[in-house]
């Protein structure tokens, strides 16, 4: 028998579908915050009626449930941080409707889509950390490893956030969906080096704070823990990271296929940096299938410089921009009242505001 035969026009857009469903999969997760049901799961068999998830996600669920409302979180905290970052950008990360809450934008291998992996996977960590270190997680708790007396003379003590378990959480539901289709495809390492880069951000940017006791306050003695950094911290340093992401490509080297910097004239990417595959939309124009709103209606700054993100030119894509006056309700001349108040009065001020075209 035969086989059937069809137009290459036929197996290239089968190819690209086939590649474009596992794609869609690998952060379809963040879909969590729009669920009620992840907010109120009361047995394991729920875990098969939350959307987005790969099969391998919906049995970690059920393993762990009381876990899922921290992933839920941690979805929360990564959309919204990406989404200040990005505030004064032309992409600034805007949600869509649909399973996959940044559309298009993370199917394709920009670096947008680099900082979204990155960010929803320091989500996670962050946020099943920090409920290990509230006692709302029955498998986690404080890191107890942190003991002893540390080379500078303070003693180690307290409940130091238990990172090591929130990232091995994080690698085992985030990572998921890459290790499902193998981990050889360039998008796949892609997404998985950008995963590890976002725990990462986490890990090196952990703080110690300490405590003294002693005699009317002295520090005889300093007990000191390790905690993790603001998460807004976490979002400022993938920002310069996306600003500093390495361009690469998919090579063989012996038996693997690896990235490598495209441009052969950069230095090799450390663990740290974000890496993506191909270069971006200009994010001008509207593109609801493609999941990109426009700069249409965005505010704008007609006195940044030309070249900064918000200025007016920038940002409206030499379309030009709307000046209206507006009336603002600002708190102004506040005063300290003893005691403990602060007391301010309400001042209406105009101001311009600049839209694009």
């Amino acid at each position: 028998m035969r086989s059937p035969h069809f137009p290459p026009v036929v197996l290239s857009a089968v190819s690209a579908l086939l590649c474009a469903l596992p794609l869609s999969r690998a952060t379809s997760w963040l879909s969590l915050v729009k669920q009620p049901l992840a907010r109120s799961l009361r047995d394991s068999d729920s875990c098969a009626l939350l959307k987005g998830l790969s099969a391998g996600q919906v049995q970690l669920c059920r393993q762990q449930l009381e876990a899922m409302d921290s992933v839920r979180r941690g979805a929360e905290i990564a959309i919204e941080e990406c989404q200040h970052q990005f505030r004064t950008r032309r992409w600034n990360c805007s949600t869509v409707q649909g399973i996959n809450v940044f559309g298009k934008v993370v199917m394709q291998g920009t670096r947008e889509a680099a900082f979204i992996h990155a960010i929803s996977s320091a989500g996670v960590a962050f946020a099943i950390t920090r409920a290990c270190s509230r006692g709302e997680l029955e498998k986690c708790g404080c890191d107890r490893k942190v003991r002893g007396v540390s080379p500078e003379g303070f003693q180690w003590s307290g409940c130091s956030d238990n990172l090591s378990y929130g990232v091995s959480f994080s690698q085992s539901f985030v990572d998921n969906p890459e290790r499902i289709r193998g981990s050889s495809s360039s998008r796949a390492l892609m997404n998985l080096h950008n995963n590890e880069a976002g725990r990462k951000a986490i890990l090196n940017n952990m703080r110690v704070e300490c405590k003294c006791h002693g005699v009317s306050g002295s520090c005889e003695v300093r007990t000191c823990w390790k905690v993790m950094p603001p998460f807004r911290r976490v979002g400022v340093v993938l920002k310069e990271r996306f600003d500093g992401a390495t361009e690469v490509e998919q090579r063989k080297v012996g038996s693997r296929k690896v990235l490598v910097p495209k441009d052969t004239h950069f230095k090799p990417y450390t663990l740290q940096d974000l890496i993506y595959l191909s270069g971006s939309p200009d994010f001008c124009e509207l593109d609801p299938r493609g999941g990109i709103p426009g700069t249409a209606g965005r505010q704008c700054n007609a006195t940044s410089s030309r070249l900064a993100a918000d200025a007016c030119d920038l940002m409206c894509c030499g379309r030009g921009f709307h000046t209206e006056h507006a009336e603002v309700i600002e708190r102004c001349s506040c005063k300290f009242r003893w005691c403990c108040s602060v007391q301010c009065k309400q001042c209406r001020n105009m101001v311009q505001v600049h839209t694009c075209r």
